[in-house]
């Protein structure tokens, strides 16, 4: 196998400007194959070669992935050469993917799973790139043209944005030859410094009614920490413990173990290089969403002042550091990793230098750690409900 990525820099929705959704539907139509080909023979040039080729946007960047059998990678890298000088940015393509984006954005109108998300984001980061729809809203797609999307491709779709993830079955300088060939029709064009922004700490409650059976409750605070800071080992075990690790969290075994509140709680600490916060969610029954609530305040607010058990801790461990090679098994799950290290500014083989620390951690620095984040009390909910059925559901009772 051969794999390769192009990661592209503050590319992501946060490039997006005045076009919410700009950057994942440009991603969309370069994945329209080549004017040469078109989307259906371009597929096929692929598909004859059991190759992988396709493009999508995050946050903060814009990244193509390729892989194939080594025996097929430099037909891999000829089509990604091919895609890159003349991408199918016809009219007629630009319609098929404003419909169907359209199209995917109206069905979303009633996942309110994902609604409750996007309140979140607006409660946290309210007057900020993030606040708003990564992938825009249907009136922001039917606005927007094929001459913004080309900008937005020629202006970072260039080499000094470029991060080349490569790996597989091939020499050090047969990864470089490959780079080389697939960029070679890049300019160099620019790059600017990536915004940090600061997560709200107002602690306030938004909600939406919707014609929904369950209350899906979404909640964040502020968590003061930068993406390359030298203690997040500390709070990856922390958010381990509060949230993240399913079944024997703190969260999953107070609402759902002991209360029966949900069928699931989660909790994580994000960090990005251009933001970082405290979020989780969990569903539950239309008459227990204040109940919920409740708990969730009161999980996190003795988690702050009492910290943790050293079993909790043990148990954290063992699982994390058990578990290491499932997470370095494949191909793509080391380049991943490689790619986070060197993007989030550690430098390679960090992540064996974090599970040392993690085995080294005492109870005692862990607890002196989460002491001094109380800024994840300051909790804002984004809750999507039925209050017309939860009001009759209290009256039946």
């Amino acid at each position: 196998i051969a794999s390769m990525q192009v990661v592209f820099r503050y590319s992501g929705s946060l490039a997006d400007g005045e076009h919410p959704g700009l950057a994942k539907f440009s991603a969309r139509m370069m994945n329209e194959g080549t004017k040469t080909l078109g989307s259906t023979g371009f597929a096929k040039a692929l598909e004859e070669r059991a190759i992988s080729l396709g493009a999508h946007a995050g946050t903060e960047t814009f990244v193509f992935g390729l892989s194939s059998l080594k025996e097929a990678f430099g037909n891999g890298i000829g089509l990604f050469e091919d895609l890159l000088k003349e991408p199918n940015l016809t009219e007629e393509s630009f319609k098929k993917v404003q419909t169907t984006t359209i199209g995917s954005l109206m069905r979303k109108e009633s996942d309110y799973d994902y609604q409750a998300s996007l309140l979140l984001k607006k409660s946290l980061f309210e007057g900020t790139p993030l606040a708003r729809p990564a992938d825009g809203t249907v009136e922001d797609i039917k606005a927007l043209k094929l001459s913004v999307v080309e900008n937005f491709l020629k202006n970072h779709l260039v080499l000094r944005r470029a991060i080349i993830v490569i790996g597989g079955a091939m020499t050090l300088d047969e990864a470089k030859a490959y780079a080389k060939e697939a960029l070679k029709p890049l300019a160099a064009g620019e790059i600017e410094p990536l915004p940090f922004f600061e997560a709200s700490d107002s602690a306030k409650t938004a909600v939406e009614v919707k014609p929904t059976e369950q209350a899906y409750i979404y909640f964040g605070a502020p968590f003061k920490m930068r993406v390359d800071d030298p203690q997040r080992y500390k709070a990856k075990v922390a958010a381990f413990i509060l949230g993240s690790s399913g079944f024997g969290s703190r969260l999953m075994e107070e609402v759902r173990v002991k209360r029966g509140l949900a069928y699931s709680a989660y909790g994580r600490v994000m960090l990005n290089r251009s933001r970082s916060y405290f979020s989780g969610y969990l569903q539950t029954k239309l008459e227990s969403q204040d109940e919920a609530k409740k708990v969730v305040i009161e999980v996190i607010d003795a988690f702050v002042k009492k910290g943790v058990t050293q079993k909790e801790l043990d148990d954290a461990k063992m699982f994390l550091l058990g578990s290491e090679p499932l997470r370095n098994e494949t191909l793509s799950q080391r380049l991943g990793r490689a790619f986070d290290e060197y993007y989030k500014g550690f430098g390679l083989g960090y992540s064996r230098k974090q599970l040392e620390r993690i085995e080294a951690l005492t109870v005692e620095a862990l607890n002196d750690f989460i002491a001094k984040h109380p800024e994840i009390l300051k909790l804002s909910f984004a809750i999507v409900t039925n209050e017309s059925e939860k009001l009759k559901t209290k009256s039946e009772k």
